[in-house]
């Protein structure tokens, strides 16, 4: 029996669902016929199921990668999903408060390279480095990663070893995540050649914003120091949602509620919405949600910030009774020091926002410095579902046929400025 987990609430105001009733089993159906099946870009569906076997391996790779180059702090060099999941990930679980483990570099600007060097201490070799990329060929990741590579080098060279030597100890210091097959990705090649540790994975038919539960998450969350009991809750969460959002039963289904709330909106002419992430705890999941929205959605029109900051930039637009939105919040369950005044502001924003048009209210558990993994895993895998509902409720409801492949897993208008982007080949100090 499929029951709702108790570390996320969520309540909805100004939404009829009732009007949805007998479209819930079709709903479901659109999602659930095309859920990990091959080419349906919906494999994270039931990722956090088969991550929970590869727990063991993915904490053995941490540890090894730490002893063979003798440091402790990993770099994440990745984009898009590379990036902005890990971060997300490592934010809300309260890792990594002070960068103490993990730095990120995805630029190809000079000024923003010597910053990353300057926050090594200008020692590349106090850092261990995951390259992340499906491909391997990922210009920009490329490009740091080679510039990385023979500055490790040179360092070595410089201690007294031959080139053969360093190229050597170099390679000790890399672990890639990327496609297993190594015809696919010039990244696995190039890790398989320099006899790199071991072997992460980016899954068949995850897209990147849906990869916070891929290897290069789960790799990072580990050499951060989360615990291995901790991250199987967490995943043993975010499956569970997984189970709801596969049920008809919409009172189960919050990930549906939230489709149909997105959709309600735009099929009633509201184009403008609001999702706002109360504490400091969110500052990297706006990034991660902004990327989700972007690329599956496809709208432009979408604010996704942090409050309460964000909330004052925005109040004056907000409740501007020529301005039409819709708004949803997720905020914190505080327990702590703050949480009269925490309870109030959140109080005042939902009313204040329930008298201006629909809302939701997203409330998460908390441990002292994050979520609680099960809370992490259940809005984490929860988002990613709603944003596939809302075009499939869009589509049945307006009579339109879906694609065989749902546009919202899809990117291909990416390819644009791709084509624009001359000369792939990127060699340390230059490119062309």
């Amino acid at each position: 029996m499929l029951t709702k987990s108790s570390s996320l609430k969520t309540t909805f105001s100004g939404v009829d669902f009732s009007k949805y009733a007998s479209k819930v089993s079709e709903f479901v159906s659109e999602f659930s016929s095309r859920a990990n099946q091959p080419g349906k870009f919906l494999n994270w569906v039931n990722l956090p199921q088969e991550q929970l076997k590869r727990l063991d391996d993915i904490y053995s790779l941490a540890e090894n990668l730490k002893s063979q180059a003798g440091v402790s702090r990993l770099s994440v060099m990745g984009i898009g999903g590379s990036k902005h999941t890990v971060e997300h990930m490592l934010a809300i679980n309260g890792l990594n408060l002070n960068s103490e483990s993990v730095l990120f570099y995805s630029d190809v600007d000079s000024i923003s390279f010597n910053r990353f060097l300057s926050r090594l201490g200008n020692d590349v070799l106090s850092s261990s480095y995951m390259i992340a990329s499906k491909s391997g060929s990922t210009f920009e990741t490329k490009d740091g990663f080679l510039r990385i590579q023979k500055m490790l080098e040179d360092a070595y060279v410089s201690k007294g070893q031959s080139l053969e030597e360093a190229k050597k100890s170099a390679s000790k210091h890399f672990i890639a995540v990327t496609d297993g097959n190594a015809e696919k990705s010039e990244l696995r090649r190039t890790s398989n050649e320099n006899g790199w540790l071991g072997d992460l994975f980016i899954h068949d038919d995850v897209g990147g914003r849906f990869s916070a539960f891929d290897d290069h998450a789960l790799f990072t969350l580990a050499f951060a120091g989360m615990s291995k009991e901790d991250m199987a809750s967490m995943l043993k969460s975010a499956q569970e949602v997984s189970s709801l959002s596969l049920s008809s039963d919409l009172e189960l289904n919050d990930a549906l509620k939230e489709g149909i709330f997105w959709a309600d909106a735009k099929m009633n002419g509201i184009s403008a919405s609001v999702h706002q992430y109360m504490g400091s705890m969110f500052e990297n999941t706006v990034y991660w949600h902004a990327q989700m929205q972007n690329e599956s959605v496809k709208d432009t029109l979408k604010q996704v910030a942090k409050v309460p900051d964000a909330m004052h930039h925005s109040a004056e637009a907000h409740f501007n009774p020529a301005n039409k939105l819709v708004f949803a919040l997720t905020v914190p369950c505080d327990n702590g020091v703050c949480s009269s005044n925490a309870k109030a502001y959140i109080e005042a924003l939902s009313k204040s926002y329930e008298v201006t048009g629909a809302t939701f209210v997203e409330t998460v558990e908390t441990s002292e410095l994050g979520l609680t993994p099960e809370a992490a895993g259940a809005v984490t895998q929860l988002r990613a579902f709603a944003t596939c509902y809302q075009e499939i409720v869009e589509a049945v409801v307006g009579g339109k046929a879906l694609p065989e492949v749902l546009d919202s897993v899809l990117q291909p208008h990416v390819e644009f400025y791709k084509k624009n982007l001359k000369g792939g080949v990127v060699v340390p100090g230059r490119i062309g």
